[in-house]
């Protein structure tokens, strides 16, 4: 027996689907949501993991949300409330002693001279660079990519980007063409001499990536990072009072505001086709949603392996999300803590500005690079990479009084563990070895811990669908970006299904709390359903 038939039903109540929903709605169609998980937010949500003790569970920084989004969906007016991190960075050294980074340049440079005065007169320049490339970036976010061998809108488009990059000037675009295929650290190499400063700004291009920093392509990943401007200073990083989860909830009001439904607790089973276009869903509770057109905010391979019947896909498109790289090389940790990490660099346990933006566990590039080579011959790194953020210290909702929560973003952790190991077992010792690293720098971490929330590359998959544990639903690879993300001729958001679109970080411009994957695909959508 059919439920009424919808005009699109949203696979997943993740942040770009509930955007793409909103978009929709306000539109004037009729929208439902399906979500697996019991609530809305997929991997941006908060949670209670110990009696008292709240955060956000896998996504954990809010940076990338695009203001357009913000502002045409209210979030602001829906509850939503941003805080800056007033310091960027703090990286403590092995040397014991330590760098700081900040939104302002001045007190960067500042900071950077007490190591490096060559490296600190460098850093303007480099500031501007990565600022004109953002700038590039921005340019691109909320358009549908072109389609090579498309159709007339097609070739405009392709004749506005290519318009739109030979406007720039020659060394612009010169250095849009480096960071492509660039290693983070040669990208780096330009400007700098000191490996501390370097380390400062390399860990960008690995975060959520499964690579060295000297891998070529870690540069883009390095520019992705900083194409946001939803805080005060454009490229900064803050916090959602309340977790991550703020921002999904947010988002659902606004859709349900706009005449969305949302059901949670209902697992789809397979998209329905007939004659190569899209009818509807099936649950796995048997149940049949019908609709126009159905939009995907899953990754790619999962909607292409595990809810389209083999039969009612092209073989090639198969192929080639078979073929699509997903590997964040991610552990996600929560942690209770009885007390605020005492680091060897800036001792003491009341609360300092240290404490208070993004805590870098990775002292060096061969640091960061061990990390890798460690994950590719055992499974995961003995001495892992962790960006540790305590956003207790700016948002007292989420612990009690004088204590306080972590979230520990750690690589590099192989997806596929090597000898037949099994990510259910080697859980805690991979746990164990990532407390380690932070405690080497901040010896009273270890036994400051109360409780911890541990999600292997495993956990990721089956809890959130983050297939090979990936954040970014695809590695920001280059043959995986703008037109040929996912693949060449479907960069427009629409599946070789009739009917059927992706809305989802495996489309452009990809991976984080963006909401632009939602955004345009709703656009996509709306010229195509009416």
């Amino acid at each position: 027996m059919a439920d009424d038939k919808y005009d699109v039903v949203v696979v997943g109540a993740g942040h770009n689907g509930l955007v793409c929903a909103a978009y929709l709605a306000r539109a004037g169609l009729s929208v439902k949501i399906v979500e697996r998980r019991p609530g809305v937010g997929g991997a941006a949500v908060t949670e209670e993991f110990h009696p008292g003790f709240r955060n956000s569970v896998a996504s954990y920084a809010v940076g990338l949300l695009n203001p357009k989004v913000v502002d045409d969906l209210d979030l602001f007016g829906h509850g939503l409330e941003l805080k800056q991190w007033q310091m960027s960075n703090f990286l403590p050294l092995e040397d014991g002693n330590y760098l700081k980074s900040y939104p302002d340049l001045e007190r960067s440079r500042a900071e950077i001279a007490r190591i490096s005065p060559e490296d600190a007169a460098k850093l303007e320049d480099y500031e501007a660079t990565i600022g004109r490339l953002a700038d590039v970036l921005r340019a691109f976010l909320l358009e549908t990519p072109p389609n090579t061998g498309g159709g007339l809108r097609d070739l405009w488009g392709m004749f506005k980007a290519g318009r739109r990059l030979h406007g720039l000037d020659v060394e612009t675009q010169r250095d849009l063409a480096d960071i492509m295929v660039l290693s983070a650290v040669d990208f780096l190499d330009r400007w700098f001499k000191s490996d501390a400063v370097k380390s400062l700004f390399a860990y960008d291009g690995i975060i959520g990536t499964y690579a060295s920093p000297y891998s070529p392509g870690t540069a883009y990943v390095l520019l992705h990072h900083c194409f946001g401007e939803i805080m005060e200073e454009p490229g900064a990083w803050g916090h959602a009072i309340g977790g991550m989860g703020a921002v999904t909830q947010a988002m659902a009001r606004s859709a349900e505001a706009a005449g969305v439904e949302i059901e949670t607790d209902a697992p789809v089973a397979e998209v329905l086709v007939n004659g190569n276009h899209t009818t509807g869903v099936r649950l796995e509770d048997g149940r049949i949603i019908q609709a126009k057109a159905i939009a995907a905010n899953v990754n790619p391979k999962l909607l292409c392996l595990n809810l389209l019947a083999p039969e009612n896909i092209d073989p090639a498109f198969r192929q080639r999300m078979v073929n699509w790289r997903c590997e964040s090389g991610t552990l996600r940790m929560n942690v209770a803590l009885s007390e605020l990490p005492d680091f060897t660099a800036i001792p003491g346990v009341e609360m300092a500005e240290h404490h208070q933006g993004g805590i870098i566990i990775g002292p060096s590039t061969r640091y960061l690079d061990d990390a890798y080579v460690d994950a590719k011959r055992y499974g995961w790194s003995r001495r892992p990479f962790v960006e540790l953020v305590i956003p207790s210290t700016i948002d007292g909702t989420l612990a009690p009084p004088g204590q306080h929560v972590a979230s520990m973003f750690c690589q590099q952790f192989d997806p596929d563990l090597p000898d037949g190991q099994d990510w259910d077992q080697v859980r805690e010792q991979a746990a164990d070895d990532a407390v380690e690293a932070v405690t080497a720098f901040a010896p009273n971490f270890s036994d400051a811990i109360l409780a911890r929330q541990i999600l292997t590359p495993l956990d990721l998959e089956r809890d959130f669908g983050l297939m090979g544990g990936d954040i970014f639903h695809g590695a920001l690879d280059l043959n995986q970006l703008y037109s040929l993300r996912p693949t060449l001729g479907h960069a427009d958001y629409r599946m070789p299904i009739k009917g059927l679109y992706l809305c989802g970080s495996g489309a452009h411009p990809g991976g984080g709390v963006t909401g632009i994957p939602g955004h345009n695909a709703a656009r996509e959508i709306i010229r195509d359903v009416g």
